[in-house]
């Protein structure tokens, strides 16, 4: 832990370092995201770790700054305010990488990764140095070592299955009928009908699969009267 001002008789030395460390944090936990091709990789988190430190360091700064302004003055000092502004602010990137396709929502992790490196930069800045590498080692374990759990842990898929066939009266009941042969759920479902062109456009979000079934799925349907179009995401 080091909350001086100063390293060996050097102010600028000590915010060096802070930024050094801050930026070694957020490179190792962007090192990762960059491996998996996300957006935010590793020089989006590097800036988001050399950013919250440097904003803590001028809120140290206004401290010692202002500090010994007399309280008969209306100058009021509060550090605090700088941190809280960072934590409300990190979130306008972590919204610009999430991102919804049908059912499903990507993104979430490499939000999350952004501001908790967020955190890591202002834990170097304020000099609490073993926070910062404590929670930079346990980030770096979620995103590396834990994603290896997504092949052991059982969880429900979701897929979003758009079809485009002729307009006739039992078409909705032949794909449901494929649908729960298949061991599917439907949990949101909509339909279009077009009556120029005399066609249905169904549209549903299906559940508890274990395991894609996309092509198996769109294989079935295919074999339905009057398909003209299959979209599976």
């Amino acid at each position: 832990m080091f909350f001086g001002n100063s390293f060996m008789g050097s102010y600028e030395l000590a915010i060096t370092i802070k930024l050094v460390l801050a930026a070694l944090a957020g490179g190792l936990v962007g090192l990762e995201r960059e491996k998996h091709g996300r957006p935010a990789g590793m020089r989006t988190n590097i800036l988001v770790a050399v950013g919250a430190c440097t904003m803590m360091i001028i809120s140290e700064a206004f401290y010692l700054k202002y500090g010994i302004v007399g309280g008969e003055t209306t100058v009021r000092i509060d550090p605090a305010r700088t941190a809280a502004q960072i934590v409300t602010g990190i979130g306008f990137l972590g919204a610009g990488v999430i991102v919804k396709e049908g059912a499903t929502v990507r993104g979430l992790t490499t939000a999350a990764s952004l501001w908790a490196v967020a955190g890591l930069g202002m834990a170097f800045g304020m000099g609490f140095f073993s926070l910062g590498a404590i929670s930079t080692v346990l980030i770096i374990i979620s995103l590396v070592f834990l994603t290896k759990l997504d092949v052991i842990i059982k969880k429900d898929r979701y897929l979003t299955l758009s079809v485009t066939g002729e307009r006739r009266e039992n078409l909705y009941d032949e794909l449901m009928e494929v649908v729960k042969n298949m061991g599917l759920e439907a949990a949101d479902i909509s339909s279009q009908v077009d009556l120029v062109e005399n066609e249905i456009f169904i549209k549903m979000v299906l559940t508890q699969q274990r395991k894609r079934v996309g092509q198996e799925l769109s294989a079935a349907v295919e074999k339905l009267e009057g398909i003209k179009k299959i979209f599976y995401t």
